[in-house]
């Protein structure tokens, strides 16, 4: 075997996409996990992401908008013209339909085999010349595995926050949406004591739409809590007590750390998404560094080269990342009113391209000067101070 993918979810099958568009041809390929979504198929999340209007998913995608809303704690609306950018949605079935069939295509056409591994991974082993993954009773010896499953940061971080969220695909019956312009954030929603929480609304179309309420804080609420929030919510979107019915639930969490995650786990063993750093700290966005690193990862095999997932966002972003945390965690920034102020105070592409781990060093200073400074002075303050006490406790003698 070639390649040994663990766990088939995003990460996973964003790699195998990649594999078959840009790896070399007559891969041999696993797909391991015990669900096999190139088979079921499952509508069990949505991806929402910006990019210049080139993404390998176009075809599946559910919308893509090149203007959108941003409602910050003044109430006041701010549309903004995105391009040449576009906002995104992406729809699970969609894209693992997508990958099944031209995973399908590229084995009809001799281009790639593949193994399904029906089972989780009971244990992966790093070695020499193979990296061997043993599930239930298949064992499977391949060049280069990559993990995609839930794993711990090389270190604990200074500052952890979760991004939980539940939404609803509702409609409407009769027009209630502007298909045409999404809510992207909407900072109206009432506030947790530490963190922030916003709401926002993507419509498929006059009647139909995406709409989730999400929170930046330490624990997650109960059945009842996002219940309440969403029901809260809803009227805000709809322009009063609209009736809707609903047509789909999706809910989940992501983490929200600077901790500092490994792309590499040994000689022939490498982490992707989340576990290997892909989500970005400061939003939870993930897609489109799961994409990146898929497609650096099929090229480096086709040319030859290993296969190591690239660094996901440069290094300065981690600090700046650390450093928001920081300050939402502990109140000393008020993260509506932050990212409000970077709209207000920014071109939407600098924004979003800062956010995404895409601009430049000029463009990020002036960014960052255009963010409250005292606040941010001292958010930074106490970031070096926590990472000189870690620092020293960790060269301490035990």
């Amino acid at each position: 075997m070639d390649v040994a993918v663990v766990g088939a979810g995003g990460a996973g099958l964003c790699l195998l996409h990649q594999l078959v568009l840009r790896g070399p041809a007559g891969l041999r390929v696993a797909l391991v996990d015990p669900v096999d979504r190139l088979a079921e198929r499952p509508d069990d999340r949505t991806w929402c992401f910006w990019d210049d209007g080139r993404s390998d998913a176009d075809p599946v995608l559910a919308r893509s908008w090149d203007r959108v809303v941003v409602v910050g704690p003044d109430h006041r609306r701010r549309v903004l013209d995105l391009a040449p950018m576009r906002y995104a949605m992406l729809r699970s079935a969609d894209y693992y339909a997508q990958v099944a069939d031209l995973t399908a295509a590229a084995v009809d056409a001799g281009r790639l085999e593949l193994t399904v591994v029906r089972t989780g991974a009971d244990r992966v082993a790093d070695g020499a010349e193979r990296a061997v993954v043993d599930a239930g009773d298949t064992r499977l010896a391949a060049r280069w595995v990559f993990d995609s499953r839930p794993a711990p940061p090389r270190r604990p971080g200074a500052t952890t926050l979760l991004q939980h969220f539940r939404g609803a695909v509702v409609r409407a019956e009769a027009d209630t949406f502007d298909a045409d312009l999404p809510l992207l954030m909407d900072f109206t929603t009432p506030q947790p004591h530490a963190g922030l929480s916003f709401g926002y609304a993507l419509p498929l179309d006059a009647r139909r739409a995406l709409v989730e309420y999400t929170e930046f804080s330490p624990q997650v609420l109960d059945d009842a809590g996002y219940a309440r929030a969403l029901e809260a919510y809803l009227p805000h979107v709809l322009g009063g007590d609209v009736p809707v019915s609903v047509e789909h639930v999706e809910q989940g969490v992501i983490p929200m750390t600077d901790a500092p995650f490994a792309r590499r786990a040994g000689r022939r063993l490498f982490r992707l998404g989340t576990a290997g750093g892909a989500t970005r700290p400061s939003t939870g966005y993930t897609f489109t560094a799961m994409q990146r690193q898929a497609a650096a990862v099929a090229g480096a095999l086709a040319r030859g080269r290993e296969p190591l997932p690239p660094r996901p966002y440069p290094r300065r972003h981690a600090w700046m990342d650390a450093v928001l945390l920081r300050g939402l965690a502990d109140g000393s920034i008020d993260g509506p009113a932050f990212f409000a102020r970077l709209f207000d105070r920014n071109s939407p592409q600098r924004v979003l391209r800062f956010l995404d781990g895409g601009t430049a060093p000029a463009a990020e200073l002036a960014l960052m000067a255009t963010a409250p400074q005292a606040t941010m002075l001292r958010a930074t303050a106490l970031d070096a101070g926590s990472r000189l006490a870690r620092t020293v406790r960790h060269a301490s003698p035990t």
